[in-house]
């Protein structure tokens, strides 16, 4: 159960940031942006998933390393970001337990 402190400091939590990620793309809308910054906008989201995945790619090993072979292929095959993060993920679980039992 929870009490009333925790609920009210989660609502709290959530309204605080809705309130930053609205204010930031309000004020954004406000801003004329030369090209060179819409495009360096428009990379950050990758940016943040290479630095994200990367390490465990560097110190991982054949289970990483067979995924982020196959997430690459399948990204650039496919255009599904998703799709590929998806079947990377269940590359890695499958190579260190086995495939799943249906």
């Amino acid at each position: 159960m929870l009490s009333s402190v925790v609920l009210a400091t989660i609502l709290g939590m959530a309204v605080v940031t809705y309130a930053t990620k609205a204010g930031g793309l309000w004020a954004m809308g406000k801003v004329d942006l030369s090209e060179t910054v819409t495009h360096w906008l428009e990379a950050i989201p990758g940016a943040v998933i290479v630095a994200i995945v990367a390490p465990a790619v560097v110190t991982g090993g054949p289970p990483e390393w067979l995924a982020t072979a196959a997430v690459l292929l399948l990204a650039w095959k496919s255009g599904s970001i998703l799709l590929a993060m998806t079947v990377g993920i269940a590359i890695v679980w499958a190579v260190r337990h086995g495939p799943p039992v249906l």
